[in-house]
């Protein structure tokens, strides 16, 4: 405890970061209040028992949404897109930049063309944008629950308008704070606001759990071993999030003079999880798109499969093989041996044993495609284990979402990336880091 308030104390000891904390912080409960507006026309009475029995079908895809906005789908506020619009817009770049070959000649232009990069992803969001409220507007207008509409009046041109230009809004105003926070805060803006969206809706399922417990529905054992479980899930996701497979590279010697440089050894770093999350966000999207489309036309198959609590088996096994397909994808589009063996070579480096160039290249696809087999496994154990431990230990799925699955990752990888910026803040100020251990011992 000590050590804990050693650090909290010389955080707020440097003006810099301590304004950059607090003007994070600012935004994020800006973000928070945007969720008691509700959009213009919204039978509020309804929404909570309309909610209540959303779960299946479209609940999925609902569910998806809901982690990225923060949960505010659930009250049907004006920021119920969330930052969803924006890293749909990012992906898509993300992906363009390694096909299109002038976005990947902008790229290597430095701070100017990822300068650029980041406009076309902002004109990109506000379509997309549209694009959603337009959807969401047109199924909230024919949403009736008990008998009762959902939009008070059923709505007509008006409500379109409104709640078009709501939705649009919010999302709009949901990215220009996050990249405020990345330009002015501290950490990745769009980042920050899923990770606050998620913890928000832990205490929700505290108390879910604690009502089940209450009413005897599980047993008082059962939270202690599902705390015990998260624990040992974020130990686990740190370990594979900084795990790296170190491959070993020798500078040649070189004469400059009377004296003798190079000859040194080093290590090329290669992440154990190259994908990061990104294979189980887009996995989950597609898994949930069929078992909407069955609700809709009726199609007993297609349900069968895509159904969680009918054929769990199915859908586990198309869930897992489509997080090692885009596991080895996205390895695939960011991962260059090629490239990364030219460079060496230019660099006047080489992997002990392995002739530079195209022999590097080979060794070192060879060494990814089994550390992305790694990887993949990982993930796919991460996004099954809640519903695994929500039918072993028969406790309510919300409850167990926190336990793996995109949530988990995301927030792990936020967290990190977070406290490995305020310790460089504190390193560069010569303040100790959040590990003593091989840190400047700052002054007292």
């Amino acid at each position: 405890m000590q050590r804990i308030k050693e650090i909290i104390v010389s955080i707020f000891m440097v003006p810099e970061l301590r304004r950059r904390i607090l003007f994070t912080f600012g935004l994020l409960m800006v973000f928070r209040l945007g969720f008691i507006i509700t959009i213009p026309g919204i039978d509020r009475m309804v929404i909570k028992d309309f909610m209540s029995s959303f779960a299946e079908g479209a609940g999925k895809l609902y569910g998806f949404v809901s982690l990225f906005s923060g949960g505010a789908v659930e009250n049907f506020s004006i920021f119920s897109l969330g930052i969803m619009p924006y890293i749909t817009a990012s992906i898509i770049f993300s992906l363009l930049v390694k096909v299109v070959p002038q976005l990947e000649a902008l790229s290597k232009e430095g701070p100017s063309g990822y300068r650029k990069i980041s406009q076309y992803t902002r004109f990109l969001a506000l379509p997309i944008s549209l694009l959603w409220s337009i959807t969401a507007v047109m199924w909230l207008k024919g949403v009736e629950h008990g008998g009762r509409p959902l939009v008070e009046s059923m709505g007509g041109l008006s409500f379109a308008i409104t709640g078009i230009l709501s939705l649009t809004a919010g999302a709009l105003f949901v990215m220009w704070l996050g990249e405020q926070i990345t330009e002015f805060g501290i950490g990745n803006g769009a980042s920050l606001i899923i990770m606050t969206g998620i913890i928000a809706r832990m205490p929700h399922a505290i108390v879910q759990m604690y009502q089940d417990v209450s009413s005897g529905t599980i047993s008082s054992d059962k939270p202690i071993l599902i705390i015990l479980i998260y624990i040992g899930v974020i130990i686990a996701v740190v370990y594979m999030t900084q795990a790296q497979r170190r491959i070993p590279v020798q500078y040649s010697k070189h004469i400059r003079g009377r004296q003798m440089f190079g000859g040194q050894r080093h290590f090329l770093p290669l992440r154990i999880n190259q994908a990061g999350v990104m294979p189980v966000i887009f996995a989950s999207t597609l898994m949930a798109f069929p078992d909407m489309v069955s609700r809709v036309s009726k199609s007993d198959f297609l349900h069968t499969i895509f159904s969680r609590g009918e054929a769990g088996f199915w859908y586990s096994l198309i869930f897992v093989v489509l997080i090692y397909f885009f596991t080895y994808f996205w390895t695939a589009l960011y991962f260059r041996p090629v490239e990364m063996s030219e460079n060496l070579k230019e660099w006047g480096s080489f992997i002990p044993g392995i002739r530079p160039g195209y022999d590097t290249a080979i060794y070192l696809e060879r060494i990814m495609n089994r550390i992305a087999l790694v990887g993949a496994t990982f993930l796919a154990l991460v996004a099954l284990l809640p519903n695994m431990a929500s039918y072993g230990l028969g406790v309510d799925k919300y409850v167990t979402s926190f336990l793996g699955g995109t949530g988990i990752l995301i927030v792990v990888g936020v967290g990190l990336d977070l406290m490995q910026k305020i310790e460089s803040q504190l390193l560069v100020r010569e303040y100790d880091g959040f590990l003593k251990k091989g840190r400047i011992r700052g002054r007292r």
